[in-house]
């Protein structure tokens, strides 16, 4: 198989987390350049379907894009440890944490980076409006995880999963325009320095 990754973007970083905790070295990375538009090339195109990264290749020459998409067949194929639910019930608590957490925290952090962050214009003009509206969608939401994580370790289970690493990569991304969540969310700020602590946290950071 082969994931091809680019370093310090988001979604990719998702990626390599799983693959870190999960112990999984036995895939080819093959780096793609963001800002010099590799991922718009025919080639990499017509192997994805869309200008997407990550990009898992699979030995067949099957290509499945979106990060959670790729996190769940890796699961599959390396279930422990366990990052998606080991039961019904467990999977759907997971999966609700995980949705919120992309949907009005790591993917409004997301484009909050994009269009405030001078050298990613090549991806995104920066729009200042715009980084600003996702950045108070974010911050609503560090609220209420705030609140979440009173006496919690972990956002959806007993351990992390992917929940918590769609959250943190989200929230770690606004580090590129310097960003630093409200220092009062005192157990948001716990868990940070918990998931920051982690080894896979530095996955998709550096080769």
């Amino acid at each position: 198989m082969k994931l091809y990754d680019t370093l310090m973007a988001p979604n990719p970083r998702r990626v390599r987390w799983i693959m870190a905790e999960k112990g999984i070295d036995d895939i080819e990375i093959v780096p793609v350049n963001l800002l010099a538009g590799e991922h718009r090339t025919p080639e990499y195109r017509g192997r994805a379907g869309l200008a997407h990264l990550p990009a898992l290749e699979l030995d067949d020459g099957t290509t499945i894009t979106e990060s959670l998409a790729i996190g769940r067949y890796l699961e599959s194929r390396y279930p422990e440890p366990n990052l998606f639910g080991r039961d019904a019930e467990e999977a759907a608590i997971i999966e609700m944490w995980t949705r919120r957490m992309e949907l009005y925290l790591a993917n409004p952090m997301m484009m909050h980076t994009r269009f405030s962050h001078p050298a990613l214009s090549a991806l995104e003009p920066p729009e200042p409006s715009v980084g600003a509206y996702n950045l108070r969608t974010a911050e609503k939401m560090m609220k209420a995880l705030d609140r979440h994580l009173a006496g919690r370790e972990f956002i959806a289970a007993d351990r992390i999963t992917a929940a918590d690493i769609v959250a943190y990569v989200g929230l770690d991304f606004g580090r590129l325009v310097k960003y630093r969540p409200d220092a009062g969310l005192e157990n948001l700020a716990r868990w940070r320095g918990a998931m920051k602590a982690r080894p896979a946290a530095e996955a998709g950071l550096r080769a």
